[in-house]
């Protein structure tokens, strides 16, 4: 496939997520599952106001998340 191919049918955000997924999946059972925890990811968002931040909302719940809690 070349460059200008795929470009015209998704982004690079979505090419690396791809190529990614296909990565995890060759690895060995107990690689696999370590690279797939390195991939989750924690989202909070704080709305600010007059120059003091609100309290931290996580978008996913902590018992969703394993391992440590993001900082």
């Amino acid at each position: 496939m070349s460059t200008a191919t795929w470009r015209n049918v998704f982004t690079y955000n979505k090419y690396s997520q791809i190529t990614a997924r296909a990565v995890r999946q060759s690895l060995k059972e107990s690689e696999r599952v370590q690279a797939e925890k390195r991939g989750i990811t924690a989202l909070r968002y704080q709305k600010w106001e007059n120059g003091v931040g609100g309290p931290q909302v996580y978008l996913n719940s902590q018992d969703d998340k394993p391992g440590k809690a993001a900082v």
